[in-house]
């Protein structure tokens, strides 16, 4: 994309580059897919007048890519790409031109008795391209209208599933979606039926990638539905790695055991593949533990993980879950005898470190 300096804040001091669109002229001159930028495009002809930003005038922001900064914000600074992965495709389908998938199933994750209904939501493109990485997001489009008679804008969900489908070499993807009472769209997604055509966007996002690297080693902290990256992340290294791989380090939170997603396959996987840390909040029979309470318990294996120059770092889940994680790191770091933020920096800079809460 051709870029133009906007002024995000007002300051005159403060000016950035953001993506515009390429031109056919520029396409046609291609070999390769030109590098992937991240940053909120703002685009020309309407108005946003919310904030009095003269700079904005007759501009909007992108409210994908909008999303999509605010997700990322966590990271204390604009995140890269691991060096190793794979170049992202993005905006491969949009509002203008989404593509039709339909719903090869619909499974529910937690127990019938638990009051978070979690999906697993497998959908196909029916052959055509949808080239999605692990890590990167969709967006669905629920039917009807908002209030105000205005098509509904996309809701992002990361992929679950690894790039060659949820089934080997099938190239479908997975979703997974907890039903929200107020949700327009995680209704309409929890209650579809095996055969529906849904309008799907997408892929979006650059940065909260895979590293294609055996060597890497994965330290991922979740709560919920943030699991879903962390899903793709596991099943596309068994599958191009097999024992190969690092071992990856897994925190995953959630209110209950019955209410954690993908219960069953994680108690499967093998220690030596991955080291798991099931935490829960609202167990019955056990003292209320959230992730940064276990990553404490656990400081010396998160210490060690810090420490080494190839570990990437994922955090996904809730905002209420970034300020407990984020001070959890801080205090272990500061007992290794390492600033935090300046480790922090270091690792971000280095596509080591990557944040998505919502």
């Amino acid at each position: 994309m051709d870029c133009i300096p906007v002024c995000p804040t007002g300051s005159i001091d403060e000016w950035r580059v953001v993506a515009q669109p390429y031109s056919l002229e520029n396409q046609y001159e291609w070999d390769e897919l030109p590098e992937q930028e991240e940053d909120v495009v703002i685009a020309e002809g309407a108005s946003d007048s919310k904030d009095g930003n003269a700079a904005l005038d007759n501009q909007t922001i992108d409210p994908i890519q909008a999303l999509l900064a605010e997700a990322h914000s966590g990271a204390g600074g604009k995140s890269v790409a691991p060096a190793t992965a794979t170049k992202p495709t993005v905006n491969f389908y949009n509002l203008g031109n989404p593509v039709e998938a339909v719903v090869q199933g619909n499974y529910r994750l937690t127990s019938e008795d638990s009051d978070s209904d979690v999906r697993h939501i497998v959908i196909d493109f029916q052959g055509k391209p949808f080239p999605a990485l692990e890590g990167q997001s969709v967006g669905i489009i629920a039917p009807g209208t908002t209030s105000d008679g205005k098509a509904h804008l996309p809701r992002l969900y990361s992929v679950s599933s690894p790039r060659d489908g949820e089934r080997e070499g099938y190239h479908n993807v997975s979703l997974t979606v907890k039903r929200e009472s107020d949700g327009v769209c995680s209704n309409y997604l929890c209650d579809l039926e095996i055969g529906q055509r849904i309008q799907v966007t997408g892929p979006f996002g650059a940065t909260f990638l895979m590293p294609n690297d055996p060597a890497a080693r994965l330290l991922m902290i979740c709560t919920g539905t943030g699991s879903a990256p962390m899903r793709s992340f596991t099943m596309a290294r068994q599958r191009l790695y097999g024992d190969q791989g690092k071992a990856m380090t897994l925190f995953f939170g959630a209110r209950t055991p019955d209410s954690l997603p993908y219960f069953g396959p994680l108690q499967k996987l093998p220690s030596a593949l991955m080291q798991k840390h099931l935490v829960y909040s609202r167990s019955p029979d056990r003292e209320k533990e959230y992730v940064q309470d276990r990553m404490r318990s656990e400081s010396a294996v998160v210490t060690e993980l810090l420490l080494d120059s190839n570990t990437y770092v994922y955090i996904c889940g809730l905002k209420e879950m970034e300020a407990g994680v984020e001070a959890a790191l801080h205090d272990i770091a500061s007992d290794a005898g390492r600033d935090w933020h300046g480790l922090r920096t270091v690792m971000r800079e280095e596509g080591r470190f990557h944040v998505e809460t919502y």
